[in-house]
């Protein structure tokens, strides 16, 4: 059994070892792996699959054995100082292995059809593997310096694949308000880390749990010390899981490619934020001040993402702003002390969340043939609906998916959302008010999603004045005018005449390839049914549910006793949580669905509460979430005009104050030496004179 533990550096080292074989060809014989990118492509996939087996190996042998197991090895050794690296495996560590490599895994397969026509198709694979192979060294790291060096990785991924159309101006700002974001959570993290290593003199995990633990109960650390302390650690996983105020940059990131946000929004990056604080959960359980924090955080940004996301138009965007929303959740429920709930609507999310944001690629793939390659039309849910008709299977599954995003039972996240609803009742009533109010905000802008993208009539019908009467060229005007690489198949398409753009414009999108539907159809088995790992049973007297039988080495005393009554209390919140669901679906269904309830013109406008007349207070609503609270505006206004302030005043002062007084002294010496020029005219008496004359002042002045 101990065999396995030892080689379980292979599972990150696999695709790492597919990124550098991927790079090195790039670099050196070009043509050639270009020539193969299937070829590499397979490989990568093929190499992740092997680490996703020896995952679902690990994950098995730690929910039969509960064991956890530790390797090390000395890194620096010096007297005063020891660093190590090594591998940390529990029931966190397997749990997160098999979430990263299920997902990555069909990220991959999907990648492959969906990013065929790009030119850069073997760099995306690259850096998809690197991406990959950080975040398993991240959950794999046993100590905080080693998991700082993989959290940096996957912040440099990030930027590299958020920007990987980099000629495309919006891709390319977007990477870089990433990058800035992330390193202001970065910086202050490794100040925490510093902090702790000077109060515990430890990195390893256990020791600084037990050591910090000891110091509090001997009082022998100062808690306001300690607090600051631990809240720079928190602000790392505030800008990594898109947490308020540090979120502004997840709906930008939307720039990249759909197959990468949605490894990102499911399994990645904003998942390390959470599994940081999950991992250092009992170094804050220790700090009740830290605790709240979080919880109001999460709390926070919960609600925020889900009040911006009511009126996105952008069906990715609307999407990154639900997954800012889930974060929410899951940070609030950490903070609330609920581990449990926090990591189990982690997992339900993760793969609710990939088969969402995989069937918008879909989507997008079909209608860029029709509407252009521009993410403003592609993307625009204005230009879609009826999309079932034409896409049955990514329409179903793209239900599936929003279904259980809004806690509609028994589908997976049902289940830990209305924990965490029910654990935020008893921990505050005021942040159960807020997690019940997000819950109906969550249904109603998802339903609006669906209801405009898949119900009632093709709206682009309504739109062919402005992108095909011109001619489809205007799409490939565009196109070059945001450098994005232009499809190798859109050539032929994009050059028809315009009599026969008018005869294609009869078409719909259909439904996509086997290759890209593989990856739907498998995410909605975990869909539906990975949210029963959580769900208690009652075998003759008392159990605990899997998930919390699995956690029970990393929770601090017995999971909780399961009995009828808790079932009786369970149902009954789940009444609260289903109820105010379904009435944000039933509003969403009002406003835009098949049957509509009102009169709207959807040639100029398919937002119903956008009609002349209309009240005004909705009409503040609806702009302040189309507008993200205005936030960006806040954030341009305050941060980039402050330090464009503060350049223009470094400027003046670098030019006038410092230069001035180089400038001055140098000047005065050329006058002075001028002057003095002219007093040398080459006469011994006048030299003579000064001379004495000189010194019988300097004699006046030493006598008196």
């Amino acid at each position: 059994m101990e065999l396995i533990y030892q080689f379980i550096w292979i599972v990150p080292f696999l695709p790492f070892l597919a990124s550098i074989l991927i790079g090195l060809g790039l670099l050196f014989f070009p043509k050639s792996t270009k020539s193969l990118r299937r070829v590499w492509a397979i490989a990568s996939i093929s190499l992740l699959s092997i680490a996703m087996s020896i995952s679902f190996d690990i994950f098995w042998q730690q929910i039969t054995g509960n064991s956890i197991y530790r390797y090390l090895w000395s890194w620096i050794f010096d007297k005063n100082i020891v660093f190590k690296v090594g591998l940390l495996i529990d029931p966190l560590t397997s749990i997160m292995l098999v979430l990263i490599t299920t997902i990555g895994v069909l990220v991959m397969i999907y990648s492959d059809s969906y990013m065929s026509h790009d030119q850069g198709y073997v760099r995306f694979f690259a850096y998809l593997s690197l991406f990959t192979a950080s975040m398993l060294g991240l959950v794999l790291s046993p100590n905080l310096i080693q998991i700082y060096f993989f959290w940096e990785l996957v912040g440099m991924c990030s930027y590299l694949l958020i920007g990987f159309w980099f000629t495309r101006p919006g891709a390319a700002e977007a990477c870089q308000k990433a990058f800035i974001i992330n390193r202001i959570g970065d910086f202050e993290l490794l100040l925490g880390i510093l902090g702790f290593y000077w109060i515990t003199g430890s990195f390893e995990f256990e020791a600084l749990f037990e050591r910090f633990n000891e110091l509090l109960a001997n009082n022998e650390v100062s808690l306001w010390f300690a607090t600051p302390c631990a809240l720079l650690l928190f602000l790392g996983p505030v800008a990594k899981s898109a947490q308020f105020p540090l979120h502004v940059w997840l709906p930008d990131a939307m720039e990249g490619p759909t197959p990468i946000s949605a490894l990102i929004h499911a399994a990645t990056m904003v998942a390390a934020g959470i599994f940081f604080v999950a991992r250092l959960f009992p170094l804050f359980q220790a700090l009740p001040l830290v605790m709240g924090v979080i919880s109001w955080t999460g709390a926070a940004t919960a609600l925020l993402g889900a009040t911006i996301a009511l009126a996105q138009r952008d069906i990715k965007k609307g999407l990154a702003y639900s997954t800012m929303s889930q974060l929410g959740y899951m940070m609030l429920a950490l903070g609330i002390g609920s581990y449990k709930a926090g990591l189990f609507h982690l997992i339900t999310h993760a793969y609710s969340k990939a088969l969402l944001f995989l069937g918008s690629g879909s989507i997008i793939h079909s209608m860029e043939p029709i509407v252009g390659y521009s993410p403003g039309k592609s993307q625009n849910m204005a230009f879609m609906g009826g999309l079932r008709k034409h896409m049955p299977i990514t329409g179903t599954t793209f239900l599936i998916g929003t279904l259980s995003l809004c806690g509609i039972p028994p589908l997976a996240c049902f289940w830990s959302k209305d924990e965490i609803l029910a654990d935020s009742w008893l921990y505050f009533p005021v942040i159960g008010w807020i997690a019940w109010i997000t819950a109906g905000l969550i249904a109603f802008y998802m339903f609006r999603i669906y209801f405009i993208t898949f119900e009632g009539n093709f709206k682009a019908n309504s739109f062919k004045e402005s992108f095909l009467v011109s001619g489809v060229t205007t799409s490939k005007e565009l196109d070059r005018k945001e450098k994005r690489p232009i499809p190798l198949f859109a050539d032929s398409r994009i050059n028809m005449e315009r009599d026969d753009a008018r005869a294609k414009y009869s078409l719909y999108p259909k439904e996509l390839d086997k290759i890209m539907l593989f990856p739907l159809l498998v995410l909605v088995v975990p869909t539906l049914f990975s949210g029963f790992i959580g769900v208690p049973t009652l075998q003759g007297q008392l159990n605990p549910d899997p998930l919390s039988h699995w956690l029970y080495p990393l929770i601090n005393g017995p999971y909780e006793v399961i009995s009828k009554e808790n079932w009786l209390k369970f149902l009954s919140n789940a009444i609260a949580s289903v109820g105010i669901a379904l009435s944000g679906l039933f509003i969403a269904y009002f406003l835009y669905g098949p049957i509509p309830f009102h009169s709207r013109n959807i040639r100029d406008n398919f937002e119903p509460l956008l009609e002349e007349g209309g009240n005004p207070f909705l009409h503040f609503i609806y702009n302040w979430s189309f507008f993200r609270g205005y936030i960006d505006g806040y954030y341009d206004i305050i941060f980039v005009g402050g330090i464009r302030i503060l350049a223009k005043i470094g400027f003046f002062l670098d030019e006038w104050v410092i230069d001035g007084a180089v400038n001055g002294f140098g000047i005065s010496i050329l006058f002075g030496g001028e002057n003095l020029k002219q007093m040398e005219g080459g006469r011994i008496p006048s030299y003579l004179f000064g001379f004495i004359f000189g010194t019988f002042l300097l004699s006046l002045i030493v006598f008196f």
